[in-house]
């Protein structure tokens, strides 16, 4: 099977390169949300009887193709947090997920809770970026990183007041955990084949170092895995297919939480 990840990769650093031409550091930095205070994820996660959801908007995906394109993003996170949402996840990148910068700020806008941009990060541009767009939280992608470059980028989001989020998905990305990366992320979703197993995530979340704060990620579709991962130590769980499948994933989410509670 061809490696989609490695072809999302091309495509973003052809695209960082052409934007690195048209928009420079110092035009970043002058946007009104690059001077904001930024919201902790890892306070969030560790508040008194918060639902632990990272509550996701995203139109497609590489796996699944459209998945809704009517939603609209500032009234959909407006609802994931009315209804309880930790934070909020936004899909950034443009060919395979559909997302845009604009779908962020729009987030950011409307909310008041973290919101995390989710895209394919490798360099401190980058970052400079996702704070100027108006994010609270970074993901960085063991299977496209090097551990030096984890450290790296993690070091100089930290500067930037950015949280990070380092996703693994194998026993091989173990090594990329540092100190400067509170926030594991394990993926349930294979991100070469795009198959999900909620057994390996298990099996590698019992191997992340201790004091680090555990989120599972994909695949989470019932209350019964939020509960076999809660028992495992996790205490956070992105979710977004579930919900953005639905006409209304506002509606969605609500239902899905109200269940969680009962």
């Amino acid at each position: 099977m061809k490696n989609i990840l490695n072809e999302i990769i091309i495509k973003r650093k052809e695209a960082v390169a052409q934007l690195k031409q048209l928009v420079s550091v110092a035009t970043w930095e002058m946007m009104p949300a690059f001077s904001k205070e930024t919201k902790s994820l890892t306070k969030a996660l560790q508040a008194e009887n918060n639902t632990g959801i990272i509550a996701e908007f995203k139109r497609a995906s590489p796996s699944k193709g459209i998945i809704n394109k009517l939603a609209r993003v500032d009234e959909v996170t407006a609802s994931y947090e009315l209804h309880g949402a930790a934070a909020i996840s936004i899909l950034t990148e443009p060919d395979f997920f559909k997302g845009s910068n604009d779908d962020i700020q729009e987030a950011s806008s409307v909310v008041s809770i973290p919101v995390l941009r989710k895209d394919f990060i490798f360099d401190e541009y980058q970052l400079i970026e996702s704070k100027a767009i108006g994010a609270d939280v970074i993901l960085l992608i063991a299977a496209c990183l090097s551990p030096a470059q984890v450290k790296n980028l993690a070091t100089f989001a930290k500067q930037l007041k950015l949280e990070v989020i380092l996703e693994i998905h194998d026993e091989t990305e173990l090594g990329h955990i540092c100190n400067e990366t509170e926030l594991i992320g394990v993926n349930n979703r294979n991100l070469k084949t795009f198959i999900i197993d909620i057994n390996r995530s298990l099996q590698l979340g019992q191997q992340i170092p201790p004091g680090k704060i555990k989120i599972a990620e994909s695949g989470i579709n019932n209350i019964e895995t939020i509960e076999i991962f809660k028992q495992a130590g996790f205490k956070g769980f992105l979710m977004g297919e579930n919900f953005m499948k639905e006409q209304n994933p506002g509606l969605a989410f609500r239902n899905f939480v109200n269940s969680l509670h009962h």
